[in-house]
């Protein structure tokens, strides 16, 4: 199977999304919410089963599904039943209830008004899973430009010298949310930045600027 990560496995989830049955077959699955079988999916989509079967195998195979065998109660082979991969890329088809969600989840946390380096603390976790997963002889300015870029943060880094990098985040996936509880997200943005470069070594962060200090945010590193 295809790595969902980096930036051939996208180039391949993207390749084979770029197929209209494909697409439609995703879409079905994110909405579902919950694992459909090969003629569950077909019906939704008024297609045969045996037109969707090789459809689901490659989105399996590049890593955008992942896929269950079920034998309760069942006569014959196995069932098997598929679903979005927890490491797909969002395409904006998430159920409506995923942003209901993301912000009362945030009005609770804003309600508790934790301090910044508690909120940084959880995005670091984050960061140095990322760290861990990225190409071994990744830099970590170019590992961590890399991985930001795959979270849709659109990073641009650029040096003055051969001992520090300044990347600026000219987009911000969840930027709505920032300027609505930026004491939230943007500290969780810089959690996980200063947890990759944590982790990955070679480099510190100097400064994180958020959408409160600046336009784009950034982060400055030394010692790359």
């Amino acid at each position: 199977m295809a790595a969902a990560d980096g930036t051939g496995g996208r180039r391949e989830i993207f390749k084979a999304l770029g197929d209209n049955t494909r697409y439609a077959i995703y879409e079905e699955l994110v909405r579902a919410g919950t694992p459909r079988s090969t003629a569950e999916v077909a019906a939704a989509l008024d297609l045969h089963p045996n037109t969707i079967r090789p459809h689901l195998e490659r989105m399996r195979e590049v890593g955008l599904l992942v896929v269950e065998v079920d034998s309760r109660g069942s006569v014959g082979r196995p069932q098997h039943r598929y679903a979005v991969a927890d490491e797909a890329p969002s395409l904006g088809v998430e159920p409506p209830a995923y942003p209901l969600l993301a912000g009362l989840l945030a009005n609770v946390a804003a309600a508790e008004a934790p301090p910044a380096d508690r909120v940084a603390s959880v995005g670091a976790r984050h960061g140095r899973v990322l760290a861990q997963s990225a190409p071994p002889k990744a830099g970590c300015s170019a590992g961590l430009t890399s991985a930001m870029q795959e979270l849709g943060f659109s990073p641009v880094s650029s040096s003055e010298d051969t001992h520090s990098t300044s990347i600026r985040f000219t987009e911000c996936p969840y930027r709505r949310m920032a300027e609505a509880f930026p004491d939230l997200v943007c500290q969780l943005h810089r959690g996980m930045v200063e947890g990759y470069v944590a982790e990955k070594g070679g480099a510190t962060v100097v400064e994180f600027a958020t959408l409160e200090d600046r336009d784009p945010c950034r982060a400055e590193l030394a010692g790359t």
